[in-house]
């Protein structure tokens, strides 16, 4: 189950869903069993729009079983209010936090290192690098040089917002050089594939799925271990004694 085209929240200063929302929705629910298997524990979709992609993760989350708790970013407030306004006609408010801001500047280092799902739908249209910074509905489609300015942007901290298990899903476009990107990704530890390819009018869409070696993620696992064992024993040092005040 996803989220209705007819329950979404459309204004004019907000992304629509399209086709390359589409193919992204088709390869989140291509992993459905994985899912079930090892449910996600936090999810993240940067550039919610109108909420129908996160609205549709949500719903394909509880469909598996994943009891996850779900966060969607966007720096336009407009964008921000048709996602809960999506949410809330699907019934999925409670299962969706929406934060106002850029990418995912205010959560980090809040959520560092535990994201297990990804999601990113960038403004990939290759245009003058000024109509990015023009807000409104251009922030959702103008990617400035090759299409990847906004891309470029978050690509860096992907490896600090994933968990040791974690995996991200991208859009791209031919003009923004996927290859590269994944190339970009695979020096940065993870393994890179093609999730699914598209033809939609005159784009090229290409989903790209992220995920961390398996040495990375060993090394990821060990370190979330040892931080939780330190954890543990700090909580137990300062616990109250008997006959203490606390």
């Amino acid at each position: 189950m996803i989220a209705s085209i007819k329950k979404t929240a459309f204004h004019k200063e907000v992304y629509e869903p399209a086709e390359d929302s589409f193919a992204l929705v088709d390869a989140l629910a291509a992993s459905l069993e994985t899912w079930r298997r090892c449910p996600p524990r936090l999810c993240l979709e940067v550039g919610c729009g109108s909420g129908y992609v996160v609205c549709s993760l949500a719903l394909l989350l509880r469909q598996a079983g994943a009891a996850a708790q779900l966060l969607a970013t966007d720096v336009n407030p407009l964008a921000a209010a048709a996602t809960a306004e999506t949410l809330a006609a699907h019934e999925m408010l409670d299962r969706v936090d929406v934060v106002l801001t850029d990418l995912a500047s205010s959560l980090l280092p809040s959520i560092a290192g535990l994201v297990d799902v990804l999601v990113f739908n960038p403004p990939y249209v290759p245009t003058p690098d000024e109509e990015v910074e023009r807000g409104g509905i251009a922030a959702a489609w103008a990617g400035g040089e090759r299409g990847r300015r906004v891309t470029d942007r978050l690509l860096p901290l992907v490896p600090a917002l994933l968990s040791p298990r974690g995996e991200m899903f991208l859009v791209a476009v031919h003009e923004n050089d996927p290859r590269e990107l994944m190339r970009l990704m695979e020096a940065a530890g993870f393994e890179a594939r093609v999730a699914l390819q598209r033809s939609a009018d005159e784009e090229r869409l290409t989903i790209l799925h992220f995920r961390r070696r398996p040495d990375q993620a060993a090394e990821g696992e060990a370190a979330e271990v040892r931080t939780a064992g330190a954890a543990g024993a700090a909580a137990e040092d300062a616990a109250p004694r008997p006959g203490s005040d606390r």
